[in-house]
């Protein structure tokens, strides 16, 4: 599925369904249940993707399938003022502990993201990657995004807490609530979403600078003219002993 239309795809299940639903069927299906079934649409999005489209396991498929199990059973719980802000938040509070956790534990959480892209499908290609991630400039462009990416989310979360202790102030299982609910979404929904593509469009940036920094040009090429497994087997037959040696 194309960026473009992924993002597009987001926002639809993840923003304008469940407004719609907390709009129109609040009055007819009862605050609660309408409540319900518009937190579990993204939710169910998700993980049919996961395990039904994409069929993609890894990392970071499996972070996003537990994230939206965990905002599953968070929808049951059933809360209002300040905790249903903490609820709301919850996803982007997992994703900073992540993502700077990654950084304290000297596995930078960015560098899952570019093994998925790049796909080492041998133990060779694997073993390479492992000896480019320990290359200062690389490690330095993954650290760089890794903390991009958690900033990003810990803005975000901030901002979401206060949006939603500031706006969603009736009580749950009101025609209110879900009102206020929808009014946030609509901030919020569409807005993260943007901001959180774009974070993680420039984070990919700085991983990449940091990674082609350390792999040389095959010769009247540039190098995003050059597969990128091409570049690397050059970069281990200039490096020799040394490319071998510094992942021991």
């Amino acid at each position: 599925m194309k960026g473009w239309t992924k993002l597009l795809l987001d926002i639809v299940m993840g923003a304008v369904i469940p407004i719609l639903i907390l709009n129109n069927l609040t009055r007819p299906l009862g605050a609660p249940v309408a409540y319900v079934i518009a937190a579990l649409v993204p939710v169910t999005y998700v993980l049919a993707d996961t395990f039904l489209i994409s069929r993609r396991f890894n990392a970071i498929t499996t972070y996003v399938a537990l994230t939206a199990i965990m905002n599953g059973i968070l929808a049951f719980w059933f809360v209002d003022g300040w905790r249903y802000a903490l609820k709301d938040t919850a996803g982007l509070i997992v994703a900073v502990v992540l993502f700077f956790g990654s950084l304290i534990v000297g596995k930078p959480m960015f560098q899952f993201f570019i093994a998925q892209v790049v796909q080492p499908d041998t133990a060779e290609k694997a073993r390479a990657l492992r000896v480019l991630f320990a290359r200062p400039e690389v490690k330095g462009g993954l650290v760089a995004a890794t903390v991009l990416v958690g900033v990003a989310n810990a803005a975000l979360g901030i901002t979401n807490f206060l949006l939603n202790l500031n706006i969603v102030t009736a009580p749950f299982g009101t025609e209110t609530f879900n009102s206020q609910v929808a009014e946030v979404n609509a901030i919020t929904r569409v807005t993260f979403t943007l901001v959180s593509f774009v974070a993680v469009a420039a984070a990919f940036y700085l991983a990449y600078r940091g990674l082609f920094q350390a792999l040389p040009s095959e010769e009247g090429k540039s190098q995003f003219e050059s597969e990128f497994w091409d570049l690397v087997r050059l970069w281990e037959q200039k490096a020799g002993p040394r490319a071998t040696g510094a992942a021991e």
